[in-house]
């Protein structure tokens, strides 16, 4: 009888990318953690080494991406980490060190397809400790207008979106999916799922000073009518993957993966993390569970089942 183990990088790994806002090249280096560490960002070119730990309550802006901030010095901080997180919550990664020597994780291609070779170029270890998970026990809500986000009960972890912008090419797609996590399912169906937007807001952000770094090679980008991008989709429903993705990624922020069953209408990186913040606010909401023995935890999880064994 083995336990399920929590599981690091093998080794030391790095790229380099655009940032999504400033348009300049970053430098991304995922380094192995040990044990219990989690997921920690660190800004190489900070001049005080500051230490962000991935928390519900180390974000501080969710505007068109998910933001972490120290909590002692607020100039530290590291924007759209929600691709990143994805892939290390659809890889089973408990334990890194994120360097990056900019405010922004890199867009690379608008998914988390980049960042599931990188980590897979490497490949993961096990450590010597029990993986931890947060379980459900009670149903837990956001509503903010028309939009809403839930987590149930569910032993395993299964998502379920709808989305809805009233555009004639996303209308044209499917506006609603939903995907129980097992073996490749993440890797598969989720991880090439791209960001999207509207040219109209490109222009007015750009004007803002953000965006410098969006173009056609990291996003969907729309006019009033049409997809611009010459090879068009990935997926036949990109647009609602995608919003799966980034939800991915935002729950991962809670420090450890979520046994329970997501669903949302017309969510975002705000709602994400209201839900989050939700869930720790009353400990009847979950209790942390481990498996001393890996077959009895969920198929997602299970070592030869999850999205990481194919690397």
């Amino acid at each position: 009888m083995k336990a399920l183990l929590q599981k690091t990088l093998a080794s030391e790994v790095k790229t380099t990318g655009i940032g999504l806002h400033s348009g300049r090249k970053v430098i991304l280096t995922l380094k192995p953690a040990p044990i219990n560490t989690g997921v920690i960002y660190r800004r190489t070119d900070v001049d005080e080494q500051l230490d962000i730990k991935t928390n519900a309550q180390a974000v501080v802006d969710t505007r068109m991406a998910t933001t972490l901030a120290h909590p002692e010095n607020s100039q530290a901080r590291v924007l759209t980490i929600e691709h990143l997180m994805s892939a290390l919550a659809g890889l089973g990664v408990d334990n890194v060190i994120v360097e990056v020597n900019a405010p922004e994780i890199p867009i690379m291609d608008g998914s988390a397809t980049s960042f599931v070779y990188l980590i897979g170029s490497v490949g993961l270890v096990e450590q010597n400790a029990p993986r931890q998970f947060i379980r459900i026990l009670q149903s837990v809500s956001v509503i903010e207008g028309d939009k809403w986000a839930r987590l149930d009960p569910y032993f395993g972890f299964k998502a379920r979106f709808n989305i809805d912008f009233n555009h004639p090419a996303i209308d044209q797609t499917g506006s609603e999916y939903e995907l129980d996590f097992e073996g490749d399912a993440f890797v598969k169906h989720i991880s090439r799922a791209r960001t999207f937007g509207f040219i109209q807001d490109v222009e007015a952000l750009r004007g803002l000073g953000l965006a410098q770094g969006g173009s056609l090679s990291n996003a969907i980008v729309m006019d009033e009518y049409k997809i611009l991008n010459p090879e068009g989709l990935r997926y036949s429903d990109e647009f609602v993957k995608h919003k799966i993705l980034d939800a991915i990624g935002d729950l991962y922020v809670i420090g450890h993966p979520v046994l329970a069953a997501y669903s949302a209408y017309k969510s975002g990186h705000a709602l994400n993390n209201q839900l989050i913040r939700a869930v720790l606010a009353d400990e009847a909401n979950y209790e942390m569970v481990t498996f001393e023995n890996a077959a009895d935890a969920p198929n997602f999880a299970q070592p030869s089942k999850q999205a990481g064994a194919w690397i």
